[in-house]
């Protein structure tokens, strides 16, 4: 029996935990095993094996395979590939990058408490970084599209020291860690916290600081990589989408969502490695158990291909004497909590407590020293071992692939922080401890130097600088990088998609309704056509978009095998392997995240996409607000629509979804457009404005936009609309009384517009006031605008007062009353730009199950209650006798309730 079939039946020992009645036979069925692999290879052992698996599960059997493989490394030492590399070269190189993002992260803390930063993280992962940095990380050039990384966010301080000896960042940037602001003042580049695009846009490509982002996200990239190849719009074959990401960021929702999808869609192009360093921020990520069995078998079940890298070259020595598998049943029986204690204490410690359980682990420890004993890699450590970890992962085919590599946190920081429960805390080190990091790592700098925490850099002729450069040029330049512009992209003429909305003449539709044909009319468009990409969660038949199923088609990656129920209609369910359309079946996360990799491909791939996702508005900014904040940091564009919008269009669907925040919260992301259009055409001009904006003026905004479902006749617009419409404030119209009493200006937006209309009438007919009806298309345009205004005012003084746009609009002392469908929040935004007496309805509160009409009532937002409200605002005024009011409340029936609407 040859030495690595003696070590699989080591394991098999030492994973066996049934008694075993009959020795003689297992060990003949163990020899027969081991004889068939030594006589035909692993192949056909694999084949015997599947075989006798599916007979095994068979009832009357009823056998199920253990899961999970033994605390070992997956490739084993006579299959790892020759290191191509420089090991002693790469080893110098990376230590440098390990002081210099130490040393920044401490300069900051010692010149600012409060900055904060992290060491330890990027202490636990370098080695991961360095070699796909090294032999993997390929950079975008003219004739390849690149791979796409997502950094592990606590370890952005390595990827800055290494864009240091790249001679991307200066010395002044690196002094300028989490300085952003100062650092514009000094000339220099300040260095963000965590990967934000927006704050780095040349750098950074992915947002990770939110945990669980990146992971989420990493996937439908290498999907959307797909998507574009099966749609022939780009050839991304043999590009590779990476993710570093730590082992306690896989307890988020959004980490383990999408894992089926990846391995259903068979992303062999999607490469994660998680850095198991076993450690959160405060504590062991499980302290009780191991989180890199936890994994393989979560990971293994989601059908991923799953690479151990538990230990270092220099425990290959240890396995080989390891006749008995002593070692492999010492690990079975270590939890987290202990493997962490064994990092943080030194040789001595390690050989009483681990090597010290029993003499056959004692005897393997015997000739070893402490420092020795102290110095074993675990491997993510080791680039020997990493190398073959990651050379297999960009091998394999017909899976997404995670490596789980084993490290330590804090590695090499000694009694400062390595494996130390504080570790993730740790921001400032004192002179022992920088000594000490010094000396572990060779690096070339006095006492002085270190204690000064200077920057290191070879000179430029250095056989190291030489070498690094070297070995990005082979991969075709560096990484991260981010491009910024892509071709723009022309937009056809509004009227050419859009003239059945501007001209509607009392048609009768939705302004969903209106949206789906737009797009239909889009999607003839020639050039824009194959850049659309229409999103849904699911339920597009309820959004009337059924007919795009044929006429553009589903993506499906193995195209349609079956003969949908509705073959014979025209609305026929059809998948398509040049599918147009993104499902994504119940998962808002992943459908944002599929709206994302399209809105971004102008960056990441040079090619414009304009993504259209349309879902229940309640099921956006509330459900994914934080994916949709990272879309804005990494530049998105594209259009979030919020369909059956408003606190009271959906009717009977009640409390969970009836949507009355989402405009609010929209209006709190810096670069996102959010408008909620009454009319069609009033989204057509926004649809329009949209378009252009992105793909032809190439602006780094999205935009929400609300539709309803509840149709109604669609006016024409006014003549000179449009540009009020964008602005977020136009005159619909007006009533006219040859002898008025009084006047009122009504605005009204999205839904409540029409009952704003309704309202103006009933103060013409039944109390002889005059009122002007104004469309708010979005409030939060008309504030951004004002705030721009009164912010140039306030540092301008010696000039003339500006006046904002809604200040214009709305001027004088004339009552102004606002309805919403809405929270008041969004309305008022405007309450500080108005100098006449403001009046806001709105719908704050739970939703209800009832008609539009009950629920508006309810709400006070109906005609009814606009008209009290301005009858209200004119009396206050001291324009109208104060018992008009109570006339109206009887005349109109209106509820006197002691408990206001957000109180029930």
């Amino acid at each position: 029996m040859n030495d690595r079939n003696q070590h699989f039946l080591d394991i098999a020992h030492g994973e066996q935990s049934l008694v075993d009645s009959d020795p003689q036979e297992t060990a003949e069925w163990r020899d027969a095993l081991l004889s068939l692999v030594d006589a035909v290879g692993r192949d056909r052992a694999h084949f015997i094996l599947d075989m006798l698996a599916t007979l095994g599960q068979h009832p009357s059997i009823g056998w199920k395979p253990l899961r999970g493989t033994p605390y070992v490394n997956t490739i084993p030492v006579d299959r790892q590939p020759h290191f191509p590399g420089d090991l002693a070269m790469e080893e110098r190189l990376g230590s440098i990058v390990r002081w210099n993002a130490l040393a920044m992260v401490v300069r900051a803390n010692k010149a600012y408490g409060e900055l904060g930063g992290h060491i330890a993280s990027y202490a636990s992962a370098a080695d991961l970084f360095e070699v796909g940095f090294n032999h993997f990380f390929r950079a975008r050039t003219d004739s390849f599209g690149g791979d796409l990384v997502f950094y592990q966010a606590h370890s952005a301080p390595g990827v800055y020291a290494r864009a240091f000896l790249e001679g991307r960042l200066e010395e002044r940037d690196l002094a300028h860690y989490r300085q952003e602001i100062t650092a514009n003042k000094a000339g220099a580049r300040g260095l963000c916290s965590y990967p934000h695009p927006w704050l780095m846009p040349d750098f950074w490509q992915f947002p990770t600081g939110s945990m669980g982002i990146g992971p989420i996200s990493s996937i439908y990239q290498a999907r959307f990589m797909r998507y574009l190849q099966h749609r022939g719009l780009l050839n991304t074959e043999g590009r590779k989408v990476w993710g570093v990401f730590g082992d306690g960021e896989m307890d988020e929702p959004e980490s383990m969502s999408a894992l089926t999808l990846a391995a259903r869609e068979r992303l062999d192009n999607l490469v994660w490695v998680v850095n198991c360093n076993l450690q959160r921020l405060d504590g062991p990520v499980r302290g009780n158990g191991r989180i890199m069995d936890e994994l393989e078998e979560l990971f293994a079940g989601a059908g991923w291909n799953v690479i151990k890298l538990a230990w270092g070259s220099d425990w290959d020595g240890l396995f080989a004497r390891d006749t008995i598998g002593a070692l492999i049943q010492a690990f079975s029986n270590t939890v987290d909590g202990q493997f962490q204690t064994f990092a943080a204490k030194d040789g001595r410690y390690n050989r009483e407590h681990f090597f010290g359980q029993n003499e056959a682990l004692a005897s393997l420890a015997q000739g070893l020293t402490d420092e020795q004993i102290d110095r074993l890699k675990r491997g993510g450590h080791d680039l020997v071992k990493i190398y073959a970890a990651y050379d297999a992962a960009t091998r394999h085919r017909g899976q997404p692939t995670v490596i789980l590599a084993q490290t330590k946190k804090g590695f090499g920081m000694g009694d400062a922080g390595q494996g130390k429960m504080t570790t993730h805390q740790q921001k400032k080190l004192d002179r022992d401890d920088l000594i000490s990091f010094r000396n572990r790592f060779q690096l070339p700098l006095t006492d002085e130097q270190t204690e000064a925490l200077h920057f290191f850099k070879p000179a430029e002729d250095s056989d190291e600088m030489r070498y690094l450069h070297a070995r990005r040029e082979a991969l075709g330049g560096y990484v991260p990088s981010r491009s910024i512009k892509a071709p723009p992209l022309k937009v056809p003429a509004l009227a050419d998609y859009a003239r059945f909305a501007i001209e509607a003449d009392g048609k009768e539709m939705s302004t969903t309704m209106g949206f789906v044909r737009m797009l239909s009319n889009l999607l003839r468009d020639k050039t824009l056509a194959p850049r659309l990409v229409p999103i849904v969660a699911d339920e597009a038949r309820t959004f009337g978009m059924a007919n795009l199923f044929k006429q553009i088609g589903i993506y499906s990656s193995v195209g349609q095998h079956y003969e949908p129920e509705d073959i014979g209609s025209i609305l026929s369910y059809r998948e398509a392997l040049d599918g147009q359309i993104l499902e994504e079946g119940i998962s808002e996360a992943g459908a944002i995240s599929s709206w994302v990799a399209a809105a971004t491909s102008y960056s990441v791939h040079g090619l414009p996409m304009l993504p259209f996702y349309i879902y229940y508005s309640m099921f956006g900014f509330q459900r994914i607000g934080d994916l949709i904040w990272a879309a804005a940091d990494q530049r998105a564009r594209g259009f979030l629509l919020g369909a059956t919008a408003g606190r009271t269009t959906l009717g009977g669907e009640g409390l969970q979804h009836q949507d009355g925040g989402s405009l609010v919260t929209a209006s709190m992301v810096p670069n996102c457009r959010a408008y909620d259009p009454a009319f069609a055409g009033e989204f057509a001009v926004i649809l329009d404005h949209g378009m252009r904006s992105m793909l032809e003026n190439q602006e780094d905004v999205f935009f929400y936009v609300t539709l309803m479902n509840e149709n109604y006749p669609q006016p024409s617009l006014p003549e000179g609309a449009a540009e009020g419409i964008i602005r977020g404030l136009y005159l619909y119209g007006a009533s006219q009384l040859a002898e008025a009493g009084e006047k009122v200006r009504l605005v009204g937006s999205g839904a409540i517009l029409r009952e704003v209309i309704a309202a103006a009438d009933l103060l013409s007919h039944d109390w002889n006031i005059e009122a002007e009806i104004w469309s708010a298309t979005s409030f939060s345009e008309l504030a951004r605008e004002a705030r721009a205004v009164e912010r140039w005012n306030r540092l301008n003084p010696e000039e003339e007062p500006r006046q904002s746009y809604v200040g214009c609009a709305l001027s004088g002392e004339t009552p102004v009353i606002v309805a919403t469908d809405y929270v008041r929040a969004w309305p008022q935004l405007i309450a500080p730009y108005v100098d006449a007496r403001l009046t806001v309805l709105g719908t704050d509160g739970f939703g209800r199950s009832d008609t539009r009409s009950a629920l508006r009532s309810f709400f006070e937002v109906d005609r009814h209650h606009i008209v009290l409200a301005a009858l209200e605002s004119l009396a206050r005024s001291g324009r109208i006798n104060p018992t008009l009011c109570k006339e109206a409340i009887e005349r109109y029936g209106i509820a006197v309730d002691p408990k206001a609407p957000w109180e029930c």
